[in-house]
């Protein structure tokens, strides 16, 4: 569903707490639903859902509240909300959460279309992947952007809005004033201090896909998004981490790449 942006979070080996703590399901094949296959999940973005209280270390996480795209709100409390999910989304769900009794051991699938462009992987057709075992990440538990990769794709595709919430990271690191380039490439391997506590490990680029492109909000489809991050970087934009030691996370923490 839609990204939402906080202030403040605490980081656990898991990622930030609390992100990706629930999922759909397709109750037809089991998948995990994505936007990254907008042929069948169509209108997810419209979709937008918050804790109903902020998740505490230790404690079990807190019930959702699901604002569906007319507006009714929904909880995941409610013994009906698999029907209403599934009638708003024209597709039989069943809202998941990581903490509930899977079998062991548990790897959720997902799918991905990749459109018919030159510099992907794939081109107009639709793969599975293994989400990490027992949760329902992508492929990594943090994800991180930089100032830097923003300011130079709109220098590449000046016509394009190129903003924050089409990449979804957890973390955007704000870089040194007027630096236009895909500076994040050089930190992978290295290991980023956030503040006094936080120390993530950069682990690879992080892929683009289809869901960069889709209209969210005031952001209308621009398969050229996608397109200006295959032709100049390799269809990467930003970076994938795993925690090495966790803490608090603030806006305004300074970063280092160590």
């Amino acid at each position: 569903m839609i990204g939402e942006e906080l202030n403040a979070a605490e980081v656990t080996e898991r990622g930030l707490l609390g992100d990706r703590a629930y999922a759909l399901v397709d109750s037809s094949d089991g998948k995990v639903a994505s936007a990254k296959n907008p042929r069948k999940w169509p209108h997810l973005f419209d979709f937008r859902a918050a804790f109903v209280d902020p998740p505490r270390p230790g404690a079990k996480v807190p019930p959702v509240r699901i604002t569906l795209p007319e507006g009714t709100v929904v909880s995941s409390e409610q013994g009906d909300v698999n029907q209403i999910l599934s009638r708003a989304l024209n597709r039989e769900v069943t809202l998941d959460a990581t903490e509930r009794g899977h079998r062991d051991p548990w790897t959720p699938k997902a799918e991905e279309y990749w459109p018919d462009m030159e510099g992907l992987d794939y081109r107009d057709t639709v793969t599975d992947f293994n989400l990490p075992e027992g949760t329902f990440f992508d492929c990594a538990v943090v994800h991180l952007l930089t100032t830097a990769t923003v300011d130079r794709l709109r220098e590449l595709y000046p016509e394009g809005r190129f903003e924050v919430r089409r990449f979804r990271p957890n973390v955007v690191v704000e870089t040194a004033s007027g630096v236009k380039d895909f500076v994040e490439n050089a930190w992978i391997g290295g290991t980023l201090a956030i503040g006094d506590a936080v120390r993530l490990s950069i682990t690879g680029p992080c892929p683009r896909c289809v869901m960069t492109t889709l209209p969210q909000g005031d952001l209308a489809k621009d398969p050229g998004i996608l397109r200006t991050a295959a032709q100049h970087n390799h269809a990467n934009v930003g970076l994938y981490a795993s925690v090495v030691r966790g803490g608090t996370v603030r806006r305004g923490d300074a970063i280092r790449v160590e």
